[in-house]
C-alpha cells in the first residue's frame, strides 16, 4: 500500500494538482478544497516551509522545483519561513466546512498557522 492518495487521476496530472494546490497556499494563506487533497498537499506544504527554513541556495532550487511561482518562492524564505522560526513542524490547519452541495465531497480550509 502506498504512503500517498491516488485521488483517482493519473500519476502526472496527480503531481500537477497537488504543487498548483500548495502554491496557492503559500501565495494566499488559505485555501479551499477537498479534505483528501488538503491532506496531501499538506505533506508537500509543510516540506517546503521546512526548506524555506534551511534558506540555503540548494533549499531555494529544491523549492524552485515543486512551486510554480518565482514570487511565491521568494515570499516563502522572506517572510513565511522566518514566522515558523522556532516551530518544529506543523506549519498547517485543516478546518472542516461541511459536505460540498454537488458530489456531498468533504470541503476544507487548509490554512497557514
Amino acid at each position: 500500500m502506498p504512503g500517498y492518495r491516488k485521488l483517482g487521476m493519473p500519476t502526472a496530472h496527480r503531481k500537477l494538482v497537488l504543487r498548483n494546490l500548495v502554491t496557492d497556499l503559500l501565495r494566499e494563506g488559505r485555501i479551499s478544497t477537498t479534505d483528501c487533497r488538503a491532506k496531501e498537499a499538506r505533506k508537500i506544504a509543510e516540506k517546503m516551509i521546512t526548506l524555506g527554513k534551511r534558506g540555503d541556495l540548494h533549499a531555494r532550487r529544491q523549492a524552485m522545483s515543486v512551486i510554480f511561482d518565482e514570487d511565491v518562492v521568494k515570499k516563502l524564505f522572506d517572510e513565511i519561513a522566518p514566522k515558523y522560526a522556532e516551530r518544529n513542524g506543523g506549519y498547517t490547519r485543516i478546518l472542516k466546512l461541511g459536505p460540498r452541495q454537488g458530489d456531498n465531497a468533504e470541503i476544507v480550509f487548509l490554512e497557514l498557522v
